[in-house]
């Protein structure tokens, strides 16, 4: 008898499902998914309230294909891609597209963290969005009409009273379970109505056009303080590289970062600090001086206002610190 031959089906590949769970563990019951699911219906809600004992890598949790939007309440988060960077500082909102290019992002060490996220996929966003693509932010615009997927980041701004109360409804939502669904897609709307929308040149208001100067203006200061973090310049200086008055330049400084310049430097020279005793390279008076310390009592008051704990402490990772504690505890 003859053998019949069976051609079996190649089998199929299936890519990981993403999941940003993993990311969370670390904080325990301070991250708690409220509702939808990115992979599935296109929108997910996300309430974040935690402390973090150590510097957090939040950019590990951002869905790759998803436009995310944060709502910041408390903390300091960072999100960067390339040489552009946005700063969630307390009662700030902002968003960033995360394509396939994983997004630096970082929530500071020793600090309450509460902010929600509501992460919408590109194909979510395509379905409700594709009749308004000229209207839209550029980083929503490419997404819509399929000109690019690459990881970016916008602009943030202030929390308006409006959004807080928005924010405090999407914890707890005021319908029934079965209408759940219709209510937090409804929200997830409102938000896109309101951020990523964008008045044609002629009709755009004049203080959205305020908000953008100052924010452009506040990224090249923040650029020139991290070339000079050594040796800031001065308010005067700095006035003279953006083309502002320094008066103008603090005050819109401020409303954009939500810390003055000298705030925003010492924050700056901090997290510099803390990379570099992270590294295990550094000890306590060679950082010092890389951030631009001569006193390192001024240093180490600074460091532990920053962080809760004196330089010498931090982060008790590395090979030399970690011998270094067992010799002291001996």
């Amino acid at each position: 008898m003859s053998r019949i031959e069976v051609n079996k089906a190649p089998e199929v590949t299936r890519k990981p499902v993403f999941t940003e769970r993993p990311v969370w563990h670390t904080v325990g019951n301070g991250w708690r998914h409220l509702h939808g699911s990115v992979s599935r219906v296109g929108v997910s809600f996300e309430w974040h309230d935690f402390t973090a004992s150590e510097e957090l890598n939040w950019g590990r949790s951002f869905h790759p294909g998803s436009i995310e939007v944060c709502l910041n309440r408390e903390g300091n988060g960072r999100v960067a891609f390339n040489n552009r960077e946005i700063v969630f500082t307390p009662m700030s909102i902002g968003f960033y597209r995360r394509g396939e290019d994983t997004l630096r992002a970082t929530r500071q060490a020793n600090q309450l963290h509460r902010f929600l996220t509501v992460e919408m996929s590109f194909d979510f966003l395509r379905r409700h969005l594709s009749e308004f693509a000229t209207s839209l932010h550029p980083l929503v615009r490419e997404v819509v009409l399929g000109q690019s997927e690459k990881s970016a980041v916008a602009p943030t701004t202030r929390l308006t009273s409006r959004q807080q109360q928005l924010l405090a409804s999407l914890r707890a939502a005021p319908v029934l379970a079965i209408a759940q669904t219709v209510w937090y897609q409804a929200k997830a709307l409102e938000l896109v109505s309101e951020l990523f929308f964008e008045p044609p040149n002629e009709q755009e208001l004049f203080c959205r056009r305020q908000q953008r100067l100052s924010a452009g203006r506040a990224e090249k200061v923040i650029a020139l303080l991290r070339e000079k973090l050594v040796s800031p310049p001065s308010l005067e200086e700095i006035g003279q590289a953006v083309g502002c008055s320094p008066f103008h330049l603090s005050r819109t400084f401020s409303a954009a970062t939500g810390m003055t310049i000298p705030q925003y430097v010492r924050q700056l020279r901090m997290e510099r600090a803390a990379d570099l005793l992270r590294s295990g390279q550094f000890n306590v008076s060679e950082a010092a001086l890389e951030v631009g310390y001569m006193s390192l009592s001024h240093f180490s008051q600074a460091f532990h206002d920053t962080f809760g704990c004196c330089p010498g402490l931090y982060p008790l990772r590395t090979p030399t610190q970690k011998s270094s504690l067992k010799r002291r505890r001996k």
